[in-house]
């Protein structure tokens, strides 16, 4: 790619410390050198999508930034250069004052760029389609309310997997795995796996634990005619839609991955061990 040809898209969390001086400090400096530059910024939740044919997308906020960036864009093959103004950032890795660094070894073919597993998630109703999600983290059926069960039926390929009584199910992808899936004693995935975590959370039935399938296969959700407690689906932790008993959904792998730039194994690891004082940290 000649250097100059990149489109670039700035998409910006306002609520993030900095990020204003930051979004104006790229668009300055690479606007200098004959960059095409254009900027999606948002405060709370956003409100609209960005469009636009662009080359790299830079995500300038935390974890939460690159996951709206991953749905809304990455389905186009668009890279993502996470930076993080957030705080814990296990998807945002790119230090603020490292940008250019990452960039330009973008540019020149040298950075490392990790494919990443995104789940499309739909949602059917009396037989017909209502709803259809992407996602980079995790679907999660939940309970509306706390502390009361759901009862739903996991199938795959035709093949029953099992009738859980539980505060809900979580659907999480190996990035996700670090996500709400861990606090409810998930496992951690190598992110560039492709498999799906469903992970039960505070099931009735004590002998329920995560189990870990292929992204392979067709994946259904059958929320059961007889429930006492109102029912929502929960993408990426960011969209919340009610669901009704005798729903469904059917979760796939997408046909897309979300592709991220200098967020490789391991710079996970990396932040595994950090972060979490993981495999022997400081406190351990």
């Amino acid at each position: 790619m000649p250097k100059k040809s990149a489109r670039i898209l700035l998409v910006v969390n306002l609520h993030k410390d900095d990020s204003r001086e930051l979004m104006r400090g790229i668009v300055r400096d690479l606007g200098e050198e004959g960059y095409f530059v254009d900027t999606f910024a948002f405060e709370g939740k956003p409100e609209s999508s960005p469009g636009g044919d662009y080359d790299i997308v830079f995500s300038l906020g935390g974890d939460g930034t690159v996951l709206f960036a991953a749905r809304e864009l990455s389905g186009r093959g668009i890279p993502i250069l996470p930076i993080n103004l957030g705080t814990l950032g296990f998807i945002a890795s790119v230090h603020r004052d490292g940008w250019r660094r990452s960039f330009n070894a973008w540019i020149d073919g040298s950075a490392s760029v990790s494919s990443r597993l995104m789940l499309d998630v739909r949602v059917e109703r009396a037989g017909c389609q209502i709803y259809s999600f992407s996602c980079l983290n995790d679907a999660v059926v939940s309970a509306s309310g706390i502390s009361k069960i759901i009862r739903l039926d996991a199938t795959m390929d035709s093949i029953r997997l099992g009738r859980y009584r539980a505060d809900g199910l979580i659907l999480a992808t190996p990035t996700g795995s670090t996500a709400y899936s861990v606090a409810a004693g998930g496992p951690i995935l190598d992110p560039e796996m492709e498999a799906i975590i469903l992970n039960p959370v505070c099931p009735f039935t004590l002998s329920n634990r995560p189990i870990v399938i292929p992204a392979t296969g067709d994946l259904r959700i059958d929320v059961e005619a007889e429930q006492r407690s109102a029912v929502i689906l929960t993408i990426d932790g960011q969209i919340v839609v009610p669901l009704e008993p005798g729903d469904a959904l059917n979760v796939r792998k997408a046909p897309k991955k979300a592709m991220l730039v200098a967020s490789d194994r391991g710079e996970f690891f990396t932040a595994l061990r950090s972060k979490l004082n993981w495999s022997g940290g400081p406190d351990a």
